[in-house]
């Protein structure tokens, strides 16, 4: 699924099926569902820290915070993930986060 196909897929009632849990929690985020959002990032704490899967629940999580106006929380969310805190706006750093995680950019 290409970043484009992915935001067009927002206009349907329900994710496409398959997503990973810090992309389907992206989705959920962008249609207003805060804390559905929120509690598919958290799935992502039961996988091993040093995982891939771990690493892209914990950026979501930190954007989820971050949205929430909590940066101190974002913050911790951002070392867990192994990335500096984000300064570019919301909707910037969403297609950031959702591109690196379709795998059409590098997620560094």
């Amino acid at each position: 699924m290409t970043p484009d196909q992915f935001r067009r897929s927002l206009a349907r009632d329900a994710p496409p099926a398959g997503l990973s849990a810090p992309l389907a929690a992206l989705w959920w985020e962008a249609r207003g569902h805060w804390d559905k959002a929120h509690a598919l990032a958290q799935s992502c704490e039961a996988l091993p820290a040093r995982s891939a899967g771990y690493r892209d629940g914990a950026w979501v999580h930190a954007y989820l915070h971050r949205r929430e106006g909590d940066p101190a929380n974002a913050a911790y969310w951002y070392r867990r993930a192994g990335r500096a805190p984000a300064t570019e706006p919301m909707e910037a750093e969403w297609a950031a986060i959702a591109a690196a995680l379709l795998g059409a950019e590098p997620a560094a």
